[in-house]
């Protein structure tokens, strides 16, 4: 990119998409690299005890850290309506508060996640051969992850102001970083489980002190202030009216996830290490459906805050197809090389089994994915979080667990299980899409942006 922030309220909207969305889809790569590369070598190194440990452990964290991490699409939006209207004095402070925010919340997530370990790893249900491994990963895990919170809301304040070069960069050195540390500590010095946990710990520190410099660089004002978090109530009470659905959505789904993991924990360690690979596989595919997401709702607060509203519809549409154009070309190269995708992380045939049955289940859906992700980017730019927050709980949480009581109580199979993720993605995808169709008129009429 030649420039280091993107102006969205200006210059042709499908390169500026692209550009904008090229960035965030490799530093998701690597994120995900990083997180899989905890798989891959416990997967092979250790064994399928261990890699279904990790597997359950990365549903349990996102327990805790989605509501945090909700709460940085709050700071997002803010920072970027900011940027948009062209108020520095107002974007200078949106800054200092979300990241005093972060630091704040990324503490009590810490200290939270190291007492609440054995609960969440019991509400489960982990096998009794796995739960050992489980506890021991997890808890060095979320004792290391105000990090993970800290870094995730400074990526989302770089990104609002157009800058989504940086979390990709920073991404590309903390994934190097974890590579060697896990085969260091797992390799090298056999830690077990317990040495990709402290890979990613370490990896993430470095993410943060890299972050902060950075965003020091971009704006000389810029410092970490914890009192002001507090002092502004006006942006703190923007933030968290934004943010605080989206973090509920994001942790009550993760909850929803957990009783998920409870069916497929019945089916023994074996299922729960393939459906915890087909899983790591699903985060590589829906990368771009992740990714334009966060980049239509930089493109609609920032449009929105500019009063240009019909470049905001513009966008909307434009988003939506190369999403699902790009999602779905993902999709059809794993679904074709399925059985050697899954073997990269265990060897084991029946974890192979396991794991290619439901990769052929989810992929031909994710069209819906794309459908669910772009409008909730949109409404989450105009700041609308609160309907959709409910929506997105009835389609992927209601229904769902509705779903798995009822048919497994006819018939007890994986495939329900399989099922009941590309089932929820439809559910949610059509509500969102109707409440749209539904308030779309009243942005444009509101200057702000908002309902």
């Amino acid at each position: 990119m030649k420039k280091k922030q993107v102006d969205f309220t200006q210059g042709n909207i499908i390169m500026e998409l692209v550009m904008f969305s090229i960035p965030i889809v490799l530093g998701e790569l690597f994120q995900n690299l990083y997180n899989s590369v905890d798989t891959l070598v416990v997967g092979n190194f250790v064994g399928k005890n261990a890699l279904a440990a990790v597997s359950v452990c990365a549903t349990l964290a996102n327990l805790l850290v989605g509501f945090f991490n909700g709460m940085s699409v709050g700071s997002s939006v803010v920072v970027s309506r900011a940027f948009g209207s062209r108020d520095k004095e107002r974007l200078n402070r949106s800054m200092r508060v979300a990241f005093g925010f972060s630091v704040v919340l990324g503490v009590i997530l810490s200290v939270l996640g190291i007492f609440l370990t054995p609960v969440l790893v019991g509400l489960a249900a982990v096998p009794g051969e796995v739960y050992p491994e489980a506890v021991t990963y997890l808890r060095i895990y979320l004792a290391g992850l105000m990090f993970t919170v800290i870094y995730n809301i400074s990526a989302g304040i770089l990104r609002a102001v157009g800058d989504s070069g940086t979390p990709f960069r920073i991404l590309v050195v903390t994934s190097m970083v974890n590579i060697v540390l896990d085969l260091v500590f797992v390799v090298v010095i056999p830690l077990g489980v317990a040495g990709v946990g402290f890979a990613t710990i370490f990896s993430q520190f470095v993410s943060v002190v890299l972050a902060y410099k950075k965003l020091g660089k971009i704006n000389e004002e810029f410092r970490l202030d914890v009192k002001e978090a507090f002092r502004n109530h006006e942006i703190v009470s923007e933030v968290a009216a934004i943010g605080m659905p989206s973090g509920l959505q994001s942790a009550l789904i993760s909850f929803s996830n957990l009783f998920v993991w409870r069916y497929v924990n019945g089916f023994g360690a074996t299922a729960a290490a393939g459906v915890g690979v087909a899983q790591r596989l699903d985060k590589f595919i829906v990368l771009p459906c992740k990714a334009f997401g966060l980049t239509i709702t930089t493109f609609v607060s920032q449009n929105s805050g500019a009063g240009n509203h019909a470049r905001a519809r513009q966008g909307e549409g434009r988003c939506l197809l190369l999403s699902i154009v790009v999602t779905n070309s993902i999709g059809f190269l794993v679904y074709c090389f399925a059985d050697q995708s899954v073997a990269l992380f265990n060897t084991d045939p029946e974890v192979i089994a396991y794991g290619v049955a439901m990769m052929h289940y989810i992929i031909p859906m994710y069209t819906l994915m794309a459908i669910r992700e772009i409008y909730l980017g949109i409404l989450r730019g105009y700041g609308d979080t609160k309907i959709p927050m409910i929506l997105s709980l009835i389609g992927m949480v209601v229904v769902r667990q509705i779903y798995l009581a009822v048919s497994m109580s006819i018939n007890r199979t994986i495939e329900n299980v399989y099922f009941c993720y590309p089932m929820a993605w439809g559910v949610t995808a059509a509500l969102i899409f109707i409440y749209y169709q539904m308030v779309k008129k009243r942005f444009s009429s509101n200057s702000s942006g908002t309902i």
